[in-house]
């Protein structure tokens, strides 16, 4: 039987973005080495480094441009002091570290870095970003990272990825369109085929999903857009099915969180995490399992 995740306590607003220098290239609003006082940070990535702190890294580009996605073409990265996940959840614990993986550091790729996501592997991070062309870098600190290229693309814009390790293989999960996809793969550079697990039945698209094995079944949460409540929407799906197909799975809780990651912390301790929704930033709260 499934059991029914739900907020257990209130959103803390761990990191709020800080005035910073924008790296270039120049958008049609933003000018490179000119320094922005608000910074609109979105879909991201929270795991545990190996220098004892709780990182998270997403989207990000300066406010004001002339539309929503301008110049999100770099990454925030956020740090927490050492220490336990729960040792810092209070208002702007976590601190702001340089900007990740500007154009510049990413030589013949697209400018645009949507929807991060770090899976830790063998001593090494794998951070996946999309859109289109599924890319790939790597890092053995979460410091200093990498290009690797492409590793699928051409996907009716493939994006917001995450990553887990099932039955074996490594299980990544991601949108095109209004569908969600899987692949398998061994060695986290080449994918099998795509497989649908889910496709969206009513109007909007699916984003930011986030895929939970627990002994019980697996959970998928994704958030949707439709136009209809800001272009950060904070609702949030969560369906439940026995296996990676949630091709008729039911729903079994609505959160209000946007680009939801899901924290297991290293006491078993479990945790939702919200991006722009509802405080600027990363809020954390934790989650039950009822």
């Amino acid at each position: 039987m499934h059991k029914t995740p739900r907020l257990a306590g209130p959103w803390v607003n761990v990191y709020q973005p800080q005035p910073a220098t924008y790296p270039g290239p120049d958008s049609p609003t933003f000018r490179a080495g000119q320094r922005y006082e608000s910074w609109v940070p979105n879909d991201f990535t929270v795991l545990a480094g190996p220098d004892g702190r709780w990182h998270a890294l997403g989207i990000t580009h300066p406010e004001g441009g002339a539309t929503v996605h301008e110049a999100e073409w770099l990454a925030f990265h956020a740090a927490a002091p050492v220490g336990a996940f729960a040792e810092h959840l209070h208002v702007g614990a976590w601190e702001q570290m340089p900007h990740l993986l500007p154009p510049g550091e990413r030589p013949g790729e697209r400018p645009e870095l949507w929807a991060p996501f770090c899976y830790a592997h063998e001593d090494t991070y794998y951070l996946y970003y999309g859109p289109t062309e599924m890319r790939l870098a790597t890092s053995n600190d979460l410091y200093h990272w990498q290009p690797q290229g492409v590793v699928f693309g051409g996907e009716e814009g493939a994006r917001d990825p995450c990553v887990v390790w099932h039955h074996g293989r490594h299980l990544m999960v991601y949108i095109a369109g209004h569908t969600l996809y899987a692949r398998e793969s061994d060695d986290l550079r080449h994918w099998d085929e795509r497989r649908v697990i889910y496709t969206l039945d009513r109007p909007g698209s699916p984003e930011s999903p986030y895929l939970v094995l627990r002994p019980e079944g697996n959970y998928l949460f994704y958030c949707i857009y439709d136009g209809t409540n800001t272009d950060y929407d904070d609702r949030t799906s969560v369906l439940f099915s026995e296996t990676v197909d949630f091709t008729q799975a039911p729903v079994v809780a609505e959160l209000r969180a946007h680009a939801p990651e899901v924290i297991c912390d290293e006491c078993g301790d479990w945790y939702l995490a919200s991006v722009e929704r509802p405080y600027r930033g990363v809020s954390v709260a934790p989650l039950a399992w009822v």
